[in-house]
């Protein structure tokens, strides 16, 4: 059964908050609220995911708004899958994930973004600037 996790489930609230604050300071509107209840039962049974079918019918429409507003791809357009690695060093994903990817659900991709996010080896989690100084930086040295 596909879960979403956690961070997900945040990530939707706090672009509900942004997108429609509380009136009052106090009360929900009501895709928040179906989403705080879903992240109230997770951390109440310390779950780190939810299954997709314990979703209220507002909930799940609350996360997909969010999920829609969400890059669709990690790709920064430098895949080593097509020079042959199993995992692209540019984006992280597994040569599956990269060739599936067209036909995955928001699920699966969701959880495919949160493994790399979580591994953060890839080069779109490092600092092309930093990497561009130091880089620099050794070079100058050398001379």
């Amino acid at each position: 059964m596909p879960n979403i996790h956690i961070t997900d489930i945040e990530s939707a609230i706090n672009f509900w908050r942004t997108r429609l604050p509380s009136s009052d300071g106090v009360t929900l509107p009501a895709p928040t609220r179906s989403l705080a209840q879903v992240y109230g039962g997770m951390v109440y049974d310390h779950a780190l995911q939810v299954e997709v079918a314990a979703l209220s019918e507002a909930a799940h429409a609350a996360w997909m708004e969010w999920y829609d507003s969400t890059p669709d791809t990690p790709c920064i357009a430098i895949c080593s899958t097509s020079q042959g690695d199993a995992q692209c060093k540019g984006c992280g994903r597994t040569f599956e994930e990269v060739q599936r990817w067209l036909g995955m659900d928001p699920i699966e991709k969701r959880d495919t973004w949160h493994r790399i996010t979580v591994e953060g080896t890839a080069w779109r989690f490092n600092k092309y600037a930093e990497r561009a100084a130091e880089r620099c930086a050794k070079m100058l040295s050398n001379s």
